[in-house]
């Protein structure tokens, strides 16, 4: 390592699964690392015991594999300052714990828990500041030596200074001051089963990881002062701070369910694609290029800048998001749409991830309950419906063949499985009061319905141009709306108002097919 050389890192505890606030922070220190060429790091704090769980280890490493956000050291990929799981460092951590009580700069408390309640109690009632009373601090030497001999449980605490400030720069906020009389006072470093408190292992671990810059939520501002504090106490230079500004709800409030999908899993599961999420998580707080929009994640790195950084919280704006993902759908060549919306089409993959259903925010139409398509075990599309006749290779045919009619009209890849569904399944004949347009009797719809059948016929012989301008032609001397005209025909051939572009859809089913459904709401009407 080059002694100039950016580290950053990602630290989170593997106590849920990742999210959009979470994700905005690896993104920031990802792209400041690249812009710098300097190193990302990703490491799991995982002393919170409690509710760790390994299925929230795998979702961080599947999230930032899903994202595109590789790092440099960490996980599989190991690294020269491993190991980066703070389970595997405790006999380090239980080192320099040790090492601030010889130099004087913490101590052992032996309070146990019945008497730290009692505090806590005591304060609640009088309305006081909570915190410890610092009431093992003055033990004389001789008895800390008789109460280890005891065996008497301990932890091991920081001496906080009584009076002063303290004082560190944040690059985003600029200089801070903190009372020392207003941090907590004398926390825990090491607690009584040997394991660490987040503080001293987040403190010992940039260390000794040579971690030159920390950017993380500004929630840990208050948690700052500590760490400066600690890092002082130890001897050591503190890493430059950048505090990220929260990332909140249209409500003002910080980002939760009640505003919607905050899991990565859950837009996953939503339909969403990762360059969407990259593209608009990285603007939430910062600028780039005046006038432009779309960024590729190379792009984000050439361009990002501490000093572009916003103070003031960014809103979450799900209208943004999925404009930024009706974008990139667009992008999409035919192949890697299908691709894309393959498991929504038979919910397998991302679409069979776990969902959080409200009334505002229901679960997608997904699967072969919408599509008609399930996904046989040799991976590939088969119809449900067996009296369709339709092999498989059938049905991939005609899904590739659907890809640009839809790519248009997706907002969400969730959306494909009903716009493909006319394909393979034969649909109900809608109910009269969908078929019939506002303006339109049945008498008039059944007329249009009739008229119909000449505009399907003509179809295979006519370019886009021309059909649009014979369906024009024809709702004319019918003496109706064009979108009246088209209306009717698109529920016969369909059986539903979302479908993919109707002349497009109309010489994929095939006009013979096309005809048969004409003709058989007309006999139901």
């Amino acid at each position: 390592m080059s002694e100039n050389e950016v580290r950053v890192r990602y630290a989170p505890s593997p106590t849920g699964m990742q999210h959009i606030g979470g994700v905005r922070t690896a993104l920031f220190n990802y792209l400041y690392a690249r812009s710098k060429g300097g190193k990302f790091i990703l490491r799991l704090e995982d002393t919170d015991r409690t509710r760790y769980d390994e299925k929230y280890v795998k979702n961080l490493y599947d999230t930032c594999s899903w994202l595109g956000i590789e790092w440099n050291e960490g996980g599989e990929k190991g690294g020269e300052y491993g190991p980066y799981v703070q389970s595997e460092r405790f006999e380090l951590y239980k080192k320099y714990a040790y090492e601030l009580v010889e130099k004087g700069e913490a101590y052992f408390c032996f309070c146990d828990s019945e008497r730290l309640d009692r505090i806590r109690k005591i304060q609640t009632e009088n309305k006081m500041a909570p915190g410890y009373d610092r009431n093992c601090r003055h033990l004389t030497p001789e008895e800390v030596k008789a109460n280890l001999d005891a065996g008497k449980p301990y932890v091991i605490r920081l001496k906080v200074p009584m009076e002063g400030v303290t004082k560190f720069h944040d690059h985003l906020l600029g200089d801070i001051e903190w009372k020392n009389e207003d941090i907590s006072p004398d926390p825990v470093l090491l607690k009584t089963d040997g394991f660490p408190t987040y503080h001293l292992a987040n403190i010992v671990d940039d260390h000794f990881m040579k971690i030159t810059h920390v950017m993380r939520a500004q929630e840990w501002i208050p948690s700052t002062p500590l760490h400066v504090q600690m890092y002082r106490a130890f001897g050591w230079e503190h890493p430059e701070f950048c505090h990220l500004p929260m990332v909140n709800g249209k409500d003002g409030q910080k980002l939760s369910k009640r505003h919607g999908a905050t899991s990565v899993n859950e837009f996953r599961a939503r339909g969403y694609l990762p360059q969407a999420i990259i593209n608009y998580v990285a603007m939430l707080g910062c600028s780039y290029v005046e006038g432009q929009d779309i960024y590729t994640l190379e792009e984000l790195a050439q361009n990002f800048k501490l000093e572009h950084l916003n103070k003031s919280p960014a809103v979450f704006d799900y209208k943004k998001l999925e404009w930024y993902n009706g974008q990139y759908i667009r992008m999409l060549t035919d192949e890697e749409l299908y691709k894309a919306t393959l498991p929504f089409i038979t919910k397998t993959g991302d679409a069979a991830l776990e969902i959080n259903v409200s009334d505002e925010f229901p679960a997608p139409h997904v699967g072969p309950e919408y599509s008609g398509i399930a996904l046989g075990e040799d991976g590939e599309p088969v119809c449900v419906d067996q009296s369709m006749n339709m092999s498989s290779a059938d049905v991939k045919k005609a899904l590739m063949e659907l890809m640009p009619l839809i790519k248009e009209r997706l907002k969400y890849l969730t959306e494909a499985a009903e716009m493909v569904h006319f394909l393979f399944t034969e649909p109900a004949v809608p109910a009269a009061d969908q078929i019939i347009p506002k303006k339109l009797d049945l008498a008039k719809t059944k007329e249009v319905l009739e008229a119909s059948k000449e505009f399907v016929k003509a179809l295979p012989n006519l370019d886009h141009e021309g059909s649009e301008a014979l369906a024009r032609e024809m709702a004319e001397k019918l003496g109706v709306k064009l979108g009246d005209f088209m209306m009717p025909i698109r529920m016969a051939v369909t059986g539903s108002r979302v479908s993919p572009p109707l002349m497009g859809s109309i010489m994929i089913l095939g006009v013979e097919r096309s005809l048969e459904r004409i003709e058989r709401t007309l006999q139901t009407l």
